[in-house]
Formats: C-alpha cells, structure tokens, sequence
C-alpha cells in the first residue's frame, strides 16, 4: 500500500467572518444597553410580628401617616398626628429639612427616626416618592442625605 505525501501548505483559518460576527454581538450588546438613573439605597426596618417589651420613649420616630382614597390615591399627609401638608410633598421636604437642619448626622443611629404609617390600599409610588422625600434630596450629582432610619408601621385592615 503507497501513501501519498502530503504537501507542506500552510493551513489558514478564514477569520474574517468571526470578527465580522464579534462585531456585530459587540454592536448589539453595546445599543440594547439600557443606563439606568440612579435608585435611591434606604435603609428600612420593617415591624416586627410580634414583640412584647417595654417601649423606649426618649428617641420617639416621627410619625408619617399617608391616608387614601378607595381609588388608592394619596388624599392627605399628617406628620405627629398634629400637623397635615395635604398631598404636597414639597411641604413634607421642608418639614424634614428643618427637623433635621438640612444635614444627615454623621451615623444613622443618631439621626431622627420616621415611622410610615399607611392606608391599606394606597398606590406603592405614593410611598416611594415619601420615602424619597424624607431620604433625601438630589443637587447635582451628589445626594443630601437627611433621614436614615425608616420603619414601617404594622399594615392597618382593610376598611
């Protein structure tokens, strides 16, 4: 039996076509890309089930209470039970600036404390554009931190 020789051609590796698909994967990937604007970062204790205990009333939270109507929208905005902005959320901001004197404290655990307290069937961005109200404001690109410490009230029954 005779085996042929083979030649000594240089085998090459069309790679035109791998770059021409590296490019157009890098092409999509680069115009599907969506850039989202920056989300806030709160720091939120929710209730706990159940406690039992001796409540501690020197650091007492401020009290948000967001009521609705049956349609879910925010009807009226009561800080301490004493005090009602409407559904204004700029009155709120300005609320919360001058309890806190416009500045975070240098920790969370030394700044105020601000209970949420809501109706049942209220619309979820009524709460976020009140937790981004008392959180903090925006200037530029940097963030001024005002409330730290968020908790939430135990859920009230729907009426």
């Amino acid at each position: 039996m005779k085996f042929k020789s083979r030649s000594d051609e240089k085998v090459e590796m069309q790679l035109t076509s791998m770059i021409d698909i590296i490019f157009l994967l890098l092409i999509f990937f680069v115009m599907t890309f969506k850039i989202a604007a920056q989300e806030g970062d709160f720091n939120i204790r929710m209730p706990i089930g159940g406690g039992s205990g001796a409540a501690d009333t020197t650091n007492l939270p401020i009290k948000l209470r967001l009521r609705s109507n049956t349609d879910g929208e925010l009807v009226d905005i009561v800080v301490d039970d004493t005090r009602s902005f409407g559904n204004d959320f700029g009155k709120l901001r300005a609320f919360i600036l001058q309890q806190t004197g416009g500045d975070a404290p240098p920790s969370p655990e030394q700044g105020p404390e601000v209970e949420i307290d809501l109706d049942y069937n209220l619309r979820y961005s009524h709460v976020i554009t009140a937790i981004s109200t008392i959180t903090g404001q925006r200037q530029g690109d940097q963030i001024q931190r005002l409330v730290e410490r968020i908790k939430f009230a135990p859920p009230r029954k729907p009426q």
